[in-house]
Formats: structure tokens, C-alpha cells, sequence
């Protein structure tokens, strides 16, 4: 009787399961699907295309700067994920493992950060980036996000519970902090790297305020600006076919830094289990 009712209550569980992964990859799905239809046939608003068309791709590379809007936002994303990786493990290793003075109060200036909202923090961006000449430059779109507090407060408490005497017998056998730091501490907290980086890598694909602001010419446009600009300034109506293209293209890098990372979570998991 209890194995009928444990086989019931699991098939329910499925059942569910099914339902809501449905519900959840039906909206991806029909952006795809309607990446493929030509723009009369967009609006016939059937889940297939009645024929397969490729005309909206065409469009959008011969037609658009998508591959340069694409290129820059990978360039600014993996080299901000990379710069928040590097320097926010090594400022929380700093806050989590060393004793200096003042340490409790940075730590409450770098949290009290979170505090205000990105918005406040445009303005002040903008005149920054126009003293030291930045505007409209790599470096202009990714100067803000290149250190985050989050981040630092993530690696801290990561850090703060690797064993003291692990750091201790590295310093005894003549490690210095830099490479305490890169061999001992960083292979310890690879579940923190993977959801900082899969945050960092997200939250810049996908930055538009920031990069509206501080881009004025064409080519320097990321994904998300590009896009947007394209579609509020069509003066031929929006194609929704070439947005739906946009789109699932877009979406690419973020389903393959997502699938990498994952791994790299549960591994960094079990790794930690078993040396703990």
C-alpha cells in the first residue's frame, strides 16, 4: 500500500515537473519558432512556421551591426566577469583572513554600497567617465562594474570558513599570500566563483542602462542598446521576425555560460565535501 501510494505521489511530482518546464521554455520556444517565419506569417501567430524562412538572419547581418553589438557585449562581459573573479576573491580573501586595523569598518562601507540603488549612481558614472576621458570606450561602459560589492561580500564569507590552520601551514612551508591566495584558498570556494560568475556574466549581457548612457556612436553599441535603438527607430515598422532573430541569438552565450558554470558548481561542491 505504501509503495502504490510513494509511486503515485512520484508520478504526481513529474507530472508537475513536466507541466512546469513547459510553461517555462514555451516563451523560448516560440521566440525560435518565430525567428523562422517571414513577418506575414509572424502575424498569423502559429506556434510553427508555415514555412521555414531564414530571411529575418539575413537581415540582420547584412542589414545591421548585430555582429559588432554582439562582439562588444561578449568583450565587455567575459572581461568584467574576469576583472570580478580576480579582484573580489582577492579583497574578500583580504576581509575574511587578515587582521589589520579598520578591516570591520571598510567591510561596512563596501555592504552600505548596496544599499543605493544603481540609478543614484549614473550621474556620478557619467561625470567620472567625462573627466578621465572614457565615454564612448570599452573601458567607459565597464569601469563601474569592474569591482562589486556583492561580489566582495560573496568571496568573504566563502572564505571565512577555510580553516586558518590550512593558511597557516602554506605560510609555514613558504607560500607567499599571493599564492596562498591562487592555490590554496581560490580551488576552496569554486561555488562561489561559478554563481559570481554566472551573476557578472548575466547581469552585463544584459546591462542596459549604464551602456546607453555612456555609448554616443554606432559601433560602440552593446546587444542590449543596439536592439533596443533598432526597434524604437525602424522607420519602416518594427520587423518582429529580425527582433525574434535578435533574440534567440542573444540568448546563445547565456545558455552556454550557464551550462559550463553549473558544472563547475557541482563539482566545486563535492570537491569541497570531500576535503571537508
Amino acid at each position: 500500500m505504501r509503495k502504490k501510494k510513494s509511486a503515485k505521489g512520484a508520478f504526481l511530482i513529474h507530472c508537475f515537473l513536466i507541466v512546469g518546464v513547459l510553461f517555462v521554455i514555451f516563451p523560448f520556444l516560440w521566440m525560435v519558432f518565430s525567428s523562422f517565419k517571414s513577418l506575414p506569417d509572424f502575424y498569423n501567430f502559429s506556434f510553427f512556421p508555415e514555412k521555414w524562412d531564414f530571411s529575418a538572419y539575413q537581415f540582420v547581418f547584412e542589414k545591421t551591426e548585430y555582429v559588432r553589438w554582439y562582439l562588444n557585449s561578449i568583450l565587455i562581459a567575459i572581461t568584467v566577469t574576469i576583472s570580478c573573479l580576480i579582484f573580489n576573491s582577492l579583497i574578500g580573501y583580504t576581509l575574511a583572513k587578515h587582521r589589520f586595523k579598520g578591516k570591520n569598518f571598510i567591510f561596512i562601507l563596501i555592504l552600505s554600497t548596496l544599499m543605493i540603488p544603481s540609478e543614484m549612481l549614473v550621474i556620478p558614472w557619467y561625470l567620472l567617465g567625462v573627466k578621465a576621458g572614457v565615454i564612448d570606450s570599452y573601458l567607459g561602459i565597464m569601469f563601474p562594474g569592474l569591482i562589486q560589492a556583492f561580489g566582495i561580500f560573496l568571496m568573504r564569507q566563502f572564505m571565512k570558513g577555510i580553516p586558518d590552520d590550512t593558511l597557516d601551514a602554506a605560510r609555514i612551508d613558504g607560500m607567499n599570500e599571493f599564492r596562498i591566495w591562487w592555490s590554496v584558498v581560490m580551488p576552496q570556494v569554486k561555488p562561489a566563483l561559478s554563481a559570481l560568475g554566472i551573476i557578472t556574466f548575466l547581469g552585463n549581457w544584459n546591462a542596459y542602462l549604464w551602456p546607453v548612457i555612456a555609448v554616443t556612436t554606432e559601433k560602440m553599441r552593446t546587444l542590449p542598446v543596439g536592439m533596443a535603438i533598432y526597434a524604437s527607430a525602424d522607420g519602416g515598422g518594427i520587423k518582429w521576425n529580425v527582433i525574434m532573430a535578435m533574440s534567440t541569438m542573444a540568448v546563445v552565450p547565456m545558455i552556454i555560460v550557464f551550462l559550463i558554470f553549473q558544472r563547475k558548481i557541482v563539482e566545486g561542491i563535492t570537491l569541497t565535501g570531500v576535503k571537508g
